[in-house]
């Protein structure tokens, strides 16, 4: 899988977040010429934000793609730690359909993810483009270790999200998640990875070499895809 995966290396923000923005753009447009319409997945965050910032000035017909976190907490729709509102403060202006994976707080975690895979086998499917981010325990999406990882990994294939209880919880943000399972992020048409600073620099190039057998789930996640995946790391 190594070899799959090419490195860009940026050392200005407004360069790696200028590249990503035109490499999302021209997936996009791709998929509008080749079958009228667009869906793409892309991680929340603060990381990616001004990735997303530069995107939505592009002048691309917005009305025909349709956007999905990546992952989600379950939290209200407006509740600051929801991904889907942060991506539909900027998209849905445009014009763009974005779909939220979680629609309210609930309690059982694993029927909110059976909802959220039924919500998405109304798109188009596979997707065109995963846009992932990956924390600094190797985690990315919502794959986390804890009880639900082996599902989040092996689960049935036609399984496109699923519940998942990090564990431990996050400090920051401590509630249950959705998320894409591993291979609705793998059987994408196209997978980019961003990720900044040296820190996760050095974890994702030990959980690529690591590869399926190894203790980080975006090593994991990156050894199931039979496509090139590129990485764009801000120094």
């Amino acid at each position: 899988m190594a070899e799959e995966i090419e490195w860009w290396d940026y050392e200005d923000a407004d360069e790696w977040s200028d590249a990503l923005a035109g490499d999302i753009g021209f997936i996009i447009e791709s998929a509008i010429d080749a079958r009228g319409g667009a869906v793409i997945a892309l991680a929340g965050g603060k990381t990616p934000a001004p990735v997303y910032e530069k995107l939505a000035a592009a002048k691309l017909d917005w009305k025909r793609v349709t956007i999905v976190p990546t992952d989600d907490r379950i939290v209200p729709l407006g509740d600051p730690l929801s991904n889907v509102t942060g991506l539909g403060k900027v998209f849905i202006p445009k014009g763009a359909r974005v779909v939220p994976l979680v629609s309210e707080k609930a309690d059982d975690y694993k029927a909110v993810g059976r909802a959220a895979d039924a919500r998405l086998a109304d798109h188009h499917w596979p997707l065109d483009l995963v846009l992932l981010g990956m924390g600094a325990d190797g985690h990315t999406a919502s794959i986390f270790p804890g009880p639900d990882l082996d599902e989040a990994l092996n689960g049935p294939k036609e399984r496109r999200a699923l519940g998942v209880m990090p564990d431990p919880l996050p400090p920051e943000a401590p509630v249950a998640r959705v998320s894409l399972s591993a291979t609705a992020i793998a059987t994408a048409k196209s997978l980019m990875v961003a990720i900044s600073g040296a820190e996760k620099r050095k974890v994702l190039e030990t959980a690529i070499k690591q590869g399926a057998s190894g203790s980080y789930p975006i090593g994991r996640v990156l050894a199931e895809t039979e496509l090139p995946v590129d990485v764009h790391w801000l120094e």
